[in-house]
């Protein structure tokens, strides 16, 4: 016991070397917040594109264009690791010291769950019933007007469980910001044990925020998944 005080104080008090991991956790918290929604915000506009095309709701030489662009990206994207992707932003696309590691980081990890908010959004759009559609054609609304006034709003609510798992997944991935040096919760513990050779407290400090992070969302997103359910009967 007088052993693991003496660790536990090394690690964490000493120093005040807790603050790396604090200030991890505030990263952490930052970068996901803003890359979810530039992922929703992306995801959404990709999904749109690629349903219309599929449904055939326009036969613009410029839609097609853009289902290509959107199909491309796709593949990429949800074709290579995020890790791969965040060292290309941060050390090929902003090859300079003075860009906001922070910055990169969102930008990066937004881009990256935008392709697959993207496929969920699409799904949801897709499993809308065609007869919906023709609902909103025969009042007068545009295809346009359809998709936004009626079809969005279903398809948002069917895929908001998905959403938010995808959230979660997000949170656990802003972990390999270490390698842009980045201070997230892993490069904070890891910093640590850089400093006290101990590697055992500051990792399992790390693995048991995100467990409890984690353990949290689940259950808020199972909440809500019930409520959806009893909202739809």
């Amino acid at each position: 016991m007088d052993n693991f005080i003496a660790k536990f104080q090394l690690n964490f008090i000493d120093d005040s070397r807790w603050r790396y991991i604090a200030d991890g956790l505030g990263t952490t918290f930052t970068v996901t917040f803003f890359a979810a929604i530039l992922g929703v915000i992306l995801g959404f506009l990709v999904a749109l594109v690629r349903s219309t095309v599929d449904k055939g709701g326009s036969k613009s030489i410029v839609l097609k264009i853009l289902d290509t662009i959107c199909k491309v990206y796709l593949t990429v994207i949800r074709g290579t690791p995020a890790m791969i992707q965040l060292l290309i932003m941060y050390y090929v696309i902003f090859s300079s010291p003075d860009i906001s590691k922070q910055f990169v980081a969102i930008l990066s990890f937004g881009i990256n769950s935008g392709a697959y908010v993207a496929e969920i959004f699409r799904s949801g759009i897709m499993s809308i019933d065609n007869g919906q559609f023709e609902a909103g054609r025969s009042l007068g609304f545009s295809y346009s007007q359809t998709m936004i006034h009626i079809i969005a709003p279903q398809a948002f609510k069917n895929v908001l469980p998905a959403l938010a798992n995808e959230f979660i997944t997000l949170l656990k991935e802003t972990s390999i910001c270490g390698y842009i040096a980045l201070t997230d919760i892993t490069h904070g513990a890891n910093t640590i044990r850089s400093q006290t050779y101990e590697p055992l407290l500051p990792l399992l400090a790390a693995a048991l925020i995100y467990l409890v992070i984690v353990t949290v969302l689940s259950g808020l997103v199972g909440k809500l998944e019930r409520k959806l359910r009893t909202d739809g009967r």
